[in-house]
């Protein structure tokens, strides 16, 4: 074989396999194509053809050819298909209607004439036309008698109906699950507008008074970052008075009506009810210099066993110019947003005095005199959201 020969043979078999190998591959989309025929045996033309899932879900739609010069039309193609079980759906109104199961597997369909069937109000209008006489007779029979007269339906595909209904109730399903999220979000702002602890669970009292609701999210020796409704704020930890940490359990939820709740807000604090003084015969007023006078020294320290019980300790000092007898401290502890407390009250560990009614207490307080106060808060009184105090004492002869 001559060299010449031997070089178009290995130019030429690249070429064969490039031109015949890419035919040797199995296809993975197909083609569905057919001519679409009336009940009049006329070719339908210019209506709608929808090729749906299996799960009754749309995969294409396309319209049947016009005609050209008076003649052909009513064909449709869809390409790309994949393969799998589909339904041809087809509504031509008086024309009929189709509803037909394709398979594609390994190659492409060709339907040919699809035959629509039915015939609606075109039907209806012939067999009404048939029986007039028979109709009328019978509509009177059933006036004269007081019955009402059966009502035919017109001719309807079953399984075009079924999957009408079928995909009308996944399509209702999917806005039921929408709106039930949106209602969700709608929920959850109310809930964090109305109570800002269902979200934070930190309460930041600062020395000017004013209170932060959020979560830290980094602190240090000087400074603590705080996220809260409005953004991220920086706090300086020596304006810092005390931070109480809020478990807000179920039974301690309030609810609030869905009519007031755009201008519903939080009942303000109970006030008070300013200490009672006794003083035998001798008014307050009238020798108030004389009087006993029992504040606190410092500020109320709190801290957390490993139990979860609450710890407050402070000092009372009696700056007066009178012995102050059973002198205690009643903590007023705020329980929800709805105004509900509950009151603790703890004594003073002061000096001892026996009363001429051989009493003895050991909260007596001196003048200049002071004495430290423990309460203890069991893991079982349960969450509140902040407190105050009030000191109370006796003053005796």
């Amino acid at each position: 074989m001559s060299k010449n020969n031997i070089l178009k043979g290995v130019i030429l078999y690249p070429l064969l396999l490039a031109v015949f190998v890419p035919g040797l591959q199995a296809k993975d989309e197909y083609e569905i194509s057919g001519t679409v025929v009336g009940v009049d045996e006329e070719r339908v033309t210019e209506t709608t053809v929808l090729l749906l899932k299996e799960d009754g879900s749309e995969s294409q739609r396309t319209e049947t050819s016009k005609k050209r010069f008076g003649r052909g039309g009513g064909n449709f193609d869809f390409e790309d298909v994949l393969p799998g079980e589909y339904t041809l759906q087809i509504d031509a109104g008086e024309q009929g209607s189709a509803n037909i199961p394709v398979s594609v597997v390994d190659d492409d369909v060709d339907l040919d004439e699809v035959t629509l069937s039915g015939g609606g109000a075109a039907t209806a209008k012939e067999e009404k036309s048939d029986d007039s006489s028979n109709a009328e007779t019978e509509s009177a029979e059933a006036s004269s008698t007081g019955e009402a007269s059966p009502v035919e339906v017109p001719g309807s595909d079953e399984n075009y109906v079924i999957n009408e209904l079928s995909f009308e109730v996944k399509k209702l399903n999917a806005e039921i699950k929408h709106l039930n999220t949106e209602m969700e979000d709608l929920k959850a702002l109310s809930k964090m507008w109305v109570n800002p602890l269902a979200i934070y669970s930190k309460e930041i009292i600062l020395k000017n008074g004013s209170t932060v609701f959020g979560k830290i999210v980094y602190q240090d020796e000087e400074t603590l970052k705080v996220e809260t409704l409005v953004g991220y704020l920086i706090i300086q930890r020596k304006n810092v008075v005390r931070i109480i940490e809020n478990v807000v359990t179920e039974e301690s939820q309030e609810y609030v009506p869905e009519q007031i709740r755009d201008s519903y807000s939080p009942p303000p604090m109970p006030k008070l009810a300013q200490p009672q003084y006794t003083s035998g015969s001798l008014s307050r007023d009238a020798a108030k210099q004389y009087s006993a006078n029992c504040v606190l020294v410092g500020n109320i320290s709190e801290k957390k066993d490993k139990q979860g019980n609450y710890i407050f300790t402070g000092e009372v000092k009696n700056i007066g110019g009178r012995r102050s007898d059973f002198v205690k401290v009643d903590f007023v502890f705020r329980k929800n947003w709805s105004g509900e407390t509950k009151t603790l009250t703890t004594f003073v560990r002061g000096a001892y005095h026996t009363f001429e009614s051989g009493i003895t207490t050991d909260a007596t307080l001196l003048p200049g005199a002071s004495g430290a106060f423990e309460l203890y808060v069991p893991h079982s009184f349960g969450s509140f959201i902040g407190y105050s105090y009030v000191i109370d004492w006796e003053e005796y002869e």
